[in-house]
């Protein structure tokens, strides 16, 4: 072969290696996530949970790739915009029979050449599909802000719940506290002989009850430590410490305007009119399918065991026009404008959706925010209510029925209070989450 041909090649043959080697490079960053687990003995805040589950939860680490996997469809959609160069070898044998000659002449033949084609023209076809991977990019990024505010949603959530558990831990301790001082009352009373047998019995019942209700309390502990660590996405067996922030702070709401930042910044809507943008990029290729498509096609090469074709080289151009293919390209048009018609109406379904999201959880804090102030007052009524009972229990004018009565009114309305708590803080998380805030 020709020096300047081996020079070619070889150029060719560099850059496939260099290509191949990046390929592998890429292939090799992929590691392991290092998962970190909190330090014993020190408390977690909220804000260091989010930011911990924003670093180390597999959902969002599977988004993040698959948007670079979408960024990487741009290039390959691009792709089509530069040449194509191929190398080609060929080997062969053969035998050439003559009159003149009592043996067959026999010939062995390398061929080997480098082919490059280049797209000149092709009406919008690889346009197309280079707007069609780009609003799929932006697709899979609006996805990853969606999960990402999810993940801080479901951590807030479990942070708050596991709060809530702790806070039901105490109310149940106290009530057993209560209970076990009125069966010492009760006993005390029956053995000066001033209660009968009965105040005793139904005392130790509601000791009984109290135990139950805390190991029941101690159990939904242990689950929410479980679901926020799992929330969070770390593998730890120790309990979390975490920060007493079930406290309640007004806020002022105008639905109007909530539902105008929501319109904004949700990411589904986003998502949605990428999803839009795609399917009418899609359709705009579809419709290219009908015009053809021109290239230039160049080779240079040479073979062995032919002197006359020692070295080649030529240059061509083509085009290249689909008349008919059984009506593959109508079908085609007819199945992208279904696509952008669904697109779009699954756009305003998103839309609407985010309108009720946006609703739901308005009225949700504004009814927790309306019940704390009323469970306040229920835990005031109940605490005079049992003062009263115990005072006159006390006295020997009161009934262990009365007394049991007015503290079970108590324990409920403070797990009502922690409750309403919980519901309003949880609230306003997801009120941030349906509002697309980071």
């Amino acid at each position: 072969m020709h020096p300047r041909a081996f020079t070619v090649v070889g150029l060719v043959l560099a850059a496939a290696l260099s290509m191949a080697s990046a390929a592998r490079g890429q292939q090799s960053t992929g590691g392991e996530l290092t998962v970190t687990a909190p330090s014993p003995g020190k408390v977690l805040t909220i804000d260091e949970a989010v930011a911990l589950a924003l670093r180390q939860q597999p959902t969002i680490t599977s988004a993040q790739q698959s948007e670079l996997a979408a960024q990487a469809r741009i290039g390959e959609a691009r792709s089509a915009y530069y040449p194509r160069f191929d190398w080609l070898t060929s080997a062969g044998r053969s035998q050439t029979f003559s009159q003149s000659l009592n043996a067959p002449i026999a010939g062995n033949s390398i061929a080997t050449a480098v082919q490059g084609t280049q797209i000149l023209y092709d009406f919008g076809k690889t346009g197309s599909t280079v707007d069609q991977a780009r609003a799929g990019a932006r697709a899979a990024n609006a996805v990853l802000v969606q999960t990402r505010q999810t993940v801080v949603q479901n951590v807030k959530t479990a942070y708050f719940s596991l709060l809530q558990a702790q806070r039901l831990v105490r109310v149940a301790q106290d009530n057993l506290s209560l209970t076990e001082l009125n069966l010492k009352s009760a006993q005390g009373f029956y053995d000066v002989g001033t209660k009968p047998k009965s105040d005793v019995t139904l005392a130790e019942v509601q000791v009984a009850n109290a135990r139950v209700v805390l190991i029941q309390a101690r159990n939904q502990v242990d689950l929410g430590q479980t679901i926020l660590v799992n929330a969070i996405g770390i593998e730890t067996t120790a309990p979390l410490d975490i920060e007493d922030i079930l406290t309640y702070d007004p806020v002022s709401l105008d639905l109007r305007t909530l539902l105008q930042e929501a319109l904004t910044n949700r990411p589904e809507l986003r998502q949605a009119r990428a999803q839009i943008e795609a399917a009418q990029a899609q359709l705009a290729g579809a419709k290219a399918g009908y015009l053809p498509t021109v290239t230039a096609t160049g080779l240079y090469g040479g073979a062995s065991g032919d002197p006359a074709l020692h070295e080649t080289w030529s240059i061509t151009g083509n085009l290249s026009w689909n008349l008919f293919q059984g009506f593959l390209t109508a079908s085609q048009v007819r199945e992208t404008t279904a696509l952008a018609a669904a697109a779009r109406a699954n756009y305003t379904t998103q839309e609407l959706q985010v309108r009720l999201d946006v609703e739901q959880a308005y009225f949700t804090v504004v009814a927790a925010s309306e019940s704390v102030g009323a469970t306040d007052k229920e835990v005031q009524s109940a605490q005079e209510n049992l003062q009263l009972a115990q005072g006159r229990y006390d006295a020997g004018v009161g009934t262990i029925l009365d007394l049991t009565t007015a503290q079970v009114a108590l324990s409920s309305a403070q797990a009502d209070q922690v409750r309403a708590l919980t519901t309003f803080r949880v609230g306003l998380a997801t009120l941030d989450r349906v509002l697309g805030r980071p």
